[in-house]
């Protein structure tokens, strides 16, 4: 072999190593992007205030008869936060309202919160009497999370049902979280 076929050759073989080494960083930053999407999401649900003080909004009524009894268990079909799936429920509290499901931007800055679940119609300012439709631009006045509290948002959707104050123990072990507002009674399930 002579020398321009042997430096041809080592060229060729630098392009390969080249694109394959910029290949596998394109896909190291699409694994990363993926895995910042996902511990922004993460982050989003651990800013969550777990733990509440029990006090509910003015004006919320207590449910008569609701499906699951202050007192009860029930299985929590819900990911508001890691570890709260198949958790097991003691109920706090049961309430009949409209629970929203909410985008809002937060007080504090950063990106819009899409889609949380859920603020019921008393933790909406000057809400008025009658449930709010799909659309509705709103004041927060609940503090589910930071920069939730004064927050403009848009309500994506509301449900009238019976909403639960609950304590649980997160599936992925930590302390209980008690007063933890709010799951809707399609979130619980007898054990």
């Amino acid at each position: 072999m002579n020398l321009k076929s042997e430096i041809a050759i080592t060229l060729f073989m630098l392009v390969l190593l080249l694109a394959a080494c910029g290949v596998n960083e394109g896909m190291k930053e699409s694994t990363n992007e993926s895995s910042n999407m996902n511990s922004n999401s993460q982050e989003s649900m651990d800013d969550m205030n777990h733990s509440g003080s029990g006090d509910i909004p003015e004006g919320l009524k207590e449910a008569n008869n609701p499906t699951f009894e202050v007192g009860s268990k029930a299985i929590i079909k819900a990911n508001h936060m890691k570890g709260m799936n198949g958790a097991e429920a003691t109920i706090k509290g049961a309430y009949q309202t409209t629970a929203y499901v909410i985008s809002y931007k937060p007080t504090t800055g950063g990106e819009i919160v899409n889609d949380h679940k859920w603020i019921i119609h008393e933790e909406i300012k000057d809400a008025g009497v009658k449930s709010l439709k799909e659309g509705s631009e709103v004041t927060l006045a609940a503090s589910h999370k930071k920069g939730m509290n004064g927050a403009e948002a848009v309500i994506e959707s509301a449900h009238p049902t019976t909403v639960y104050m609950v304590d649980y123990t997160p599936t992925t072990g930590g302390e209980e979280v008690m007063n933890h507002k709010w799951v809707t009674e399609s979130e619980l399930t007898v054990e």
